[in-house]
């Protein structure tokens, strides 16, 4: 039975879709904001990515391509075509710094108004950026008032002083821009490009976690991204430029099979935790070229992914621990992201953290719960919660559009912190 074409969504809908660029796959969900300011997903498309390493594209035809497959299988599935998308970006380019700015407040009667918070943040944002580089977020954490600090909003508080404590996330403007072309030469629009691991945190984590605190990561094919919270902001982005792609690597050259194999053997026999993987069960492990298959132990196997398994996650601490949140992370760790699902990860993160890890799924959505409650999908339906209100939960980011993102810091940071609030 032939499916129908999909026509184009009512325009009375509130429609949005995500797009998650990665190294392995690439997804696309496509949701619909419902009355009482929930989402419901319609459809889920995925593909293998092509034409990209590390979050970056390295072939333009070939990542159009895989984008188009994405695009066509979730309308398929919604039964409408999409014209735009809020778009995931990642990759080893990205950094992030905490900073911090300091004004005195105007008004006679010393109380603070929206110029005070202009100007303030403003202060925080002050920085020579180089020319290969732009500003991707500008995330508020906290505003201090006469050295009061946890304010979330001073408009109307009175003092003399005013400071502001912001967390930037800068990228490369090439890698950018590469991404935003082959997006709107697949035929979608790019509404707001948004670092992966902030809109995974959208979609896996709730305000408990993120008010005690807890580390993200979100284990990709290509990266390990990081996100800290704590008292619900963001404090500390990071990237690892190692994920589940180097495990396949590591597995086909220990033994001795084709890539292609080798994923399927992690995907149905891989363990990351030596203790609780089985000790008799033995796998088949196709052989390269006109080589006959041959069996191995699965110990064998778990002796090739957990060295490499403990090598990210001790990057990762060593992240952690520079970023001086170490000791604020009462929540634990979450994990989510393809690479979270190798069985034994949590157990084994736990054994290298030295504190509670779980793996987190999307949740908060309807519709097509069960196609997209994996942590697969993470980023993609993150990226609809943040495509709902412009920003994510746990803080407000300042909006901008494509133009004023590729535009440069210097001439739209005024223009930021006026539509901050």
């Amino acid at each position: 039975m032939m499916r129908s074409t999909p026509s184009r969504a009512n325009e009375d809908r509130r429609i949005i879709a995500g797009l998650d660029i990665g190294t392995s796959k690439i997804a696309l969900i496509i949701g619909e904001l419902e009355p009482d300011g929930g989402v419901s997903v319609l459809g889920v498309g995925t593909s293998p990515s092509v034409g990209l390493r590390q979050g970056v594209v390295i072939n333009l035809d070939q990542t159009v391509e895989s984008i188009q497959r994405a695009v066509q299988e979730a309308q398929l599935t919604a039964g409408f075509e999409i014209r735009e998308a809020v778009v995931g970006i990642s990759g080893d380019h990205i950094q992030g710094v905490n900073s911090r700015g300091v004004v005195a407040v105007s008004g006679a009667d010393h109380e603070i108004g929206q110029g005070d918070v202009d100007r303030v943040l403003e202060a925080a944002t002050a920085f020579n950026l180089p020319k290969d580089r732009q500003v991707l977020h500008v995330l508020r954490q906290e505003f201090l008032v006469d050295s009061q600090a946890g304010i979330k909003n001073p408009i109307g508080i009175s003092g003399v002083r005013l400071e502001a404590e912001v967390h930037i996330v800068t990228g490369s403007s090439t890698i950018s821009e590469n991404i935003i072309k082959a997006v709107e030469k697949a035929g979608i629009t790019v509404t707001d490009l948004v670092l992966e691991p902030l809109a995974s945190g959208e979609a896996v984590l709730d305000a408990n976690e993120r008010q005690l605190g807890v580390a993200l990561l979100d284990v990709g094919g290509g990266t390990t991204d990081i996100v800290l919270y704590f008292d619900e902001a963001i404090r500390h982005t990071a990237v690892i430029p190692l994920g589940g792609q180097n495990v396949t690597n590591d597995i086909a050259l220990g033994m001795k099979t084709p890539l292609e194999q080798a994923e399927d053997i992690k995907r149905k026999h891989g363990w990351a935790y030596r203790p609780l993987a089985p000790k008799s069960e033995r796998i088949l492990v196709p052989g390269i070229g006109s080589r006959n298959a041959r069996e191995a132990g699965l110990d064998v196997l778990t002796g090739v992914i957990q060295p490499r398994m403990e090598e990210i996650f001790g990057l990762v601490a060593k992240e952690i621990k520079r970023s001086e949140f170490a000791g604020r992370l009462a929540a634990g760790v979450v994990l989510t992201g393809g690479g979270s699902l190798l069985k034994g990860c949590a157990e084994l993160a736990e054994e290298v953290f030295g504190m509670p890890v779980s793996v987190g799924v999307p949740k908060g959505f309807s519709g097509l719960v069960e196609s997209a409650s994996s942590p697969v999908f993470s980023t993609g339906v993150g990226l609809l919660f943040w495509g709902r209100t412009g920003a994510g939960a746990s803080g407000r980011a300042v909006r901008h559009s494509r133009k004023d993102r590729l535009g440069g810091i210097g001439r739209s940071l005024k223009r930021f912190m006026s539509d901050y609030f």
